[in-house]
């Protein structure tokens, strides 16, 4: 697309084959540059932020820190960078871990790869993104018994189910007549109570709860 700026990406794996691989199908997906590749958790973080890309894709096997330890300090030192996991664990402690740290998407390497631009644009666009093979581990990650969401006010739902549509904070305070501050106060507090730090997991609790399927 003339003028669009192109999505900057920075590849975190430690095995150099991965990462060519992966480069390969982005920059020939078109309107996503490759700015930079590590191969350590140390060295993840320092490209991090002297490079400020808009996605980090993330292995979670690294030498130099693991990459949970790399998710969760990225989240933290670096809040606007949207963070795909890429690797080759889909166990459900290993989704669960990664989603309660603040990734954004989780993809299989051996059956995903393909999906990464799709991915990076869905996350860009505020919309959590899952691999097949993902969505039917994450099915085993919802807690039964838990009245938690029960405990939410009227609002804080409407909110929550804004946030699972995919709605910006503008757009959901625009719908609910309330201001964007408001708004986000609101996702803060649901956070706390759900007891999860990102968007993709809110949104997955709130597609168990069937709150996109209320009017």
């Amino acid at each position: 697309m003339s003028g669009a700026r192109s999505i900057r990406v920075l590849l975190a794996d430690d095995h150099a084959l991965v990462r060519s691989g992966v480069r390969s199908v982005l920059e020939s997906a078109g309107g996503i540059e490759v700015v930079g590749e590590a191969g350590r958790g140390d060295e993840t973080l320092e490209m991090l932020a002297k490079l400020e890309p808009d996605v980090l894709l993330l292995d979670l096997n690294m030498p130099g820190g693991d990459g949970f330890g790399v998710l969760r300090q990225a989240r933290d030192t670096a809040g606007g960078v949207r963070i795909v996991v890429l690797t080759l664990h889909v166990q459900p402690e290993y989704i669960a871990r990664a989603l309660r740290e603040g990734a954004d998407g989780y993809l299989s390497k051996d059956l995903a790869v393909q999906e990464l631009p799709e991915a990076i644009a869905d996350v860009m666009a505020g919309r959590p993104h899952f691999g097949a093979q993902v969505q039917e581990m994450m099915a085993k990650l919802v807690r039964t018994g838990d009245d938690t969401a029960t405990k939410l006010t009227p609002r804080e739902r409407e909110v929550w189910k804004g946030i699972a549509e995919g709605l910006t904070s503008k757009e959901i305070g625009a719908r609910y007549d309330i201001s964007v501050r408001t708004v986000e106060s609101h996702r803060a507090s649901l956070m706390r109570k759900l007891d999860v730090r990102s968007i993709a997991m809110l949104t997955q609790l709130a597609i168990r709860e069937g709150l996109l399927g209320q009017g």
